[in-house]
């Protein structure tokens, strides 16, 4: 059974720190290019940032590129997304989401919730 199950969301003050964490099963994880996304209420998705198999490559969006970090533990089946210098406009729901690099398969976690507020 394929599971993604995202962790380490909460609320923080704006300047503050979270990390998250996206814990894979079911399928073979080096196998898939990894990402987070976000969504905020009333607002569309948005691609935050991303991941290759081997970790090697990194890709972020401009609104988060220098103060989030991703990276991934293919030991462990986990990706991480360190968020520092955390804004008002980061609160959303986010998301990991894996892309098989042979296959046409696609999966998503449930989400874990960031708050930034004073």
């Amino acid at each position: 059974q394929v599971q993604l199950v995202e962790s380490g969301g909460g609320m923080v003050q704006p300047g503050g720190s979270l990390r998250l964490s996206c814990a894979a099963s079911g399928f073979i994880f080096s196998d898939y290019h990894m990402s987070w996304g976000r969504q905020a209420p009333g607002e569309e998705p948005e691609w935050v940032s991303g991941i290759k198999p081997a970790g090697d490559t990194t890709y972020y969006a401009d609104a988060v590129k220098g103060r989030f970090t991703i990276s991934r533990d293919n030991a462990k089946n986990t990706m991480y997304l360190q968020m520092n210098s955390l804004k008002p406009e980061d609160t959303g729901m986010y998301y990991c989401k894996a892309d098989s690099i042979f296959t046409n398969h696609i999966y998503w976690g449930q989400g874990t919730q960031v708050t930034v507020s004073s």
